[in-house]
């Protein structure tokens, strides 16, 4: 598991621009056995995975292949580039960042604090202040490189440290790519279907377009989401902890949960002696938000492994978290099919 992770992170793929993370999938899929599948016009691949029986419900379990990352707007006459946030990125965590455009390497830079006001010093430049440095003396030279519309990633290596920690960019959420590839490649006790979707973090694009082609009576979401167990973080906001198990929430800004499935899954946690916890705060959101109220409603849970640094270069989870993730999932399809 952690190789196919490893794999998939240092895989470039923003919202939109999924070609190599997609690749990759459907390259795997035409080894395993009982998979057939097929690509829609916005790039979401669909696999019906074949089981020994088929349940009465349909089950379909998402996750989803973009990352955050930039693109270019513009190019200034002394060679710079201006972009714009693809996915919602804190501009705090942008500056003096490793980027690659088009192979080529740069650098986020800023203007200088020496050159700043004091009031203006204490503040965090704002996107449009930034730009990418990628060793140009002019715009003609940065053009024969880099145009409008080019995508822009961040360069992160992945390593595992610590305590069965591990670092790298685009763990949201080829985590649950590396997941449903797993459980794709395994023998199946029941059919279900499932969805490798685009455009997540520009708003569940890809799954908005999903749920009338699949038809699911229940959805599962694989997700990565943040964790807050930091140093100086007071305890009833710390959200959720890496190293207690998946995260299953009640709640975020797109979606109630279905209360019956949120209440199962700690069942079937406790029956099996799986770790489980919640998510402490209602924020964020996911695909579960676009499947839920499509195709006249949908039964969703969403499974997530806490992640520290959530859309940064350096998301953090721990490898602690993935076994009883993939377990807890496993248990909760035969449960959703004997429904």
């Amino acid at each position: 598991m952690t190789d196919s992770l490893k794999q998939l992170c240092l895989l470039n793929g923003i919202s939109g621009r999924e070609d190599d993370v997609r690749k990759y999938i459907v390259d795997k899929l035409e080894s395993f056995t009982d998979c057939s599948y097929r690509v829609d016009a916005l790039g979401n691949v669909i696999v019906e995975k074949k089981g020994k029986k088929t349940p009465e419900k349909r089950i379909m379990i998402d996750a989803h292949m973009d990352e955050v990352g930039l693109i270019v707007t513009h190019i200034t006459d002394d060679g710079f580039i201006r972009f714009s946030s693809v996915g919602g990125i804190e501009t705090g965590i942008l500056l003096g960042k490793r980027v690659a455009v088009n192979s080529l390497n740069g650098v986020i830079g800023v203007k200088p604090i020496h050159l700043l006001d004091k009031e203006n010093a204490k503040k965090i430049s704002d996107e449009k202040e930034l730009y990418i440095d990628i060793g140009a003396e002019t715009k003609a030279d940065a053009e024969k490189y880099v145009r409008p519309g080019d995508s822009v990633y961040f360069v992160s290596e992945f390593y595992e440290f610590g305590d069965g920690l591990i670092k790298a960019k685009a763990i949201d959420d080829r985590l649950g790519c590396a997941l449903l590839l797993d459980l794709l490649e395994k023998e199946s006790e029941y059919d279900f279907v499932a969805t490798f979707s685009t455009q997540e973090e520009i708003g569940t694009r890809g799954a908005s377009v999903l749920v009338s082609q699949v038809r699911p009576d229940y959805a599962i979401v694989l997700e990565t989401t943040t964790a807050c167990d930091l140093d100086g973080i007071d305890e009833s906001k710390k959200v959720c902890k890496l190293g207690n198990g998946p995260v299953v929430s009640f709640m975020d800004r797109g979606t109630i949960y279905d209360r019956d499935l949120y209440n199962k899954a700690f069942e079937v946690a406790s029956e099996n002696n799986i770790p489980i916890q919640t998510k402490s705060l209602v924020a964020g959101g996911n695909n579960a938000s676009a499947i839920h109220q499509s195709f006249g409603g949908v039964k969703t849970l969403a499974i997530s492994v806490a992640c520290r640094y959530l859309h940064s270069p350096s998301c953090v989870i721990s490898s602690k978290d993935i076994k009883p993730t993939y377990e807890l999932l496993n248990k909760m399809i035969g449960c959703l099919c004997n429904d």
